[in-house]
């Protein structure tokens, strides 16, 4: 489910925007705007690899994602665990740890929040 970095732009627009016509998603884009061209010939790889899906008023698409941007994430996350960290999530931890330079307590800090985010999607499961 790898996407290239202009893909990922397109998705990272729809899903924000949830839908977008071509003129839309090309709006989203900052300066310089891609071509139109581009941006449709982007969406229409994106359908292909089945990530993105349109509805077709006459000759006018509406797009919109078939994937979400959590599944997107968490399999970017685990592929990263995977091929770079050996399936190793404390090794993982201890890198971004080490190049972001945290101290104990903001490690103590981020222990704590794991902890209460755990507790409170097992109370709502």
């Amino acid at each position: 489910m790898q996407l290239t970095k202009a893909e990922e732009q397109v998705m990272q627009i729809l899903w924000d925007r949830e839908t977008g016509l071509v003129k839309d998603i090309r709006d989203s884009f900052p300066d310089p705007k891609p071509a139109r061209n581009t941006v449709s010939t982007v969406l229409r790889v994106l359908e292909k690899k089945g990530h993105v899906g349109h509805k077709a008023y006459g000759n006018v698409h509406l797009y919109y994602p078939l994937i979400s941007k959590s599944n997107y994430s968490k399999s970017q996350l685990f592929g990263l665990l995977e091929n770079y960290f050996n399936n190793s999530f404390p090794a993982m931890a201890s890198f971004f740890a080490r190049e972001k330079d945290l101290t104990v307590k903001e490690l103590d800090d981020l222990l704590e929040a794991a902890k209460t985010e755990l507790s409170q999607d097992r109370k709502r499961k």
